[in-house]
């Protein structure tokens, strides 16, 4: 009897949140090139898109439009994002170490049979490949989602950010609520069900 395996929720979440990461920020800053802003609740929260002065080539970003968009170059939420080059090139190479490091703990025997941990671990690598890509494409993470209440701000942030966010929540929630396996089955050690198996292996 095979054991049960969780590696296409894996590999699912992390290519379907990676395709929605980069398609709606493709398409919201398309769409607001104008604009700039759409409020989707007032008052509440809206969508939000800005762009730089730096022309852009429309070869290697995929970009058409005339200007850039305006990227974070640090971390989630704008962390250390004046410090630019040096900010996005290290949480480039941060991300690049994480995505394998999730990638060989998702292979592990423990992690393919855990459907929590494996959802956990998917949603993890798809927010950290859709902002790898945002810094090795544009030099930056495109953030325009913006949540405020009136004179209350909070930070500019992006789908590959609620990854991120919603598979630590997962991966805090198993740490603290999983029922690790008990070694000793109901039956107790040295009975003879035991001794036989032990002798068969």
């Amino acid at each position: 009897m095979t054991d049960r395996s969780y590696r296409k929720l894996f590999w699912g979440l992390a290519a379907a949140g990676l395709v929605l990461d980069q398609a709606t920020k493709y398409g919201v800053f398309r769409w607001l090139y104008d604009d700039h802003t759409h409020a989707v609740l007032p008052g509440f929260f809206e969508l939000v898109a800005n762009y730089t002065r730096e022309p852009s080539s429309g070869v290697l970003r995929g970009w058409s439009g005339p200007t850039l968009p305006e990227v974070n170059h640090g971390a989630l939420f704008g962390f250390l994002g004046e410090q630019v080059g040096l900010a996005n090139a290290l949480f480039a190479i941060i991300s690049l170490a994480a995505a394998a490091a999730i990638v060989w703990w998702s292979s592990r025997p423990s992690a393919r049979r855990d459907l929590g941990l494996s959802a956990a671990l998917g949603l993890i690598l798809a927010g950290t490949l859709g902002n790898l890509y945002d810094r090795l494409v544009f030099g930056g993470v495109r953030d325009f989602l913006h949540a405020h209440y009136y004179t209350h701000e909070w930070p500019v942030f992006n789908l590959a950010d609620c990854c991120l966010v919603s598979g630590a929540f997962l991966l805090l929630t198993q740490a603290f609520f999983s029922k690790s396996a008990s070694p000793c089955t109901a039956s107790g050690p040295g009975t003879p069900s035991q001794e036989i198996a032990e002798v068969r292996s």
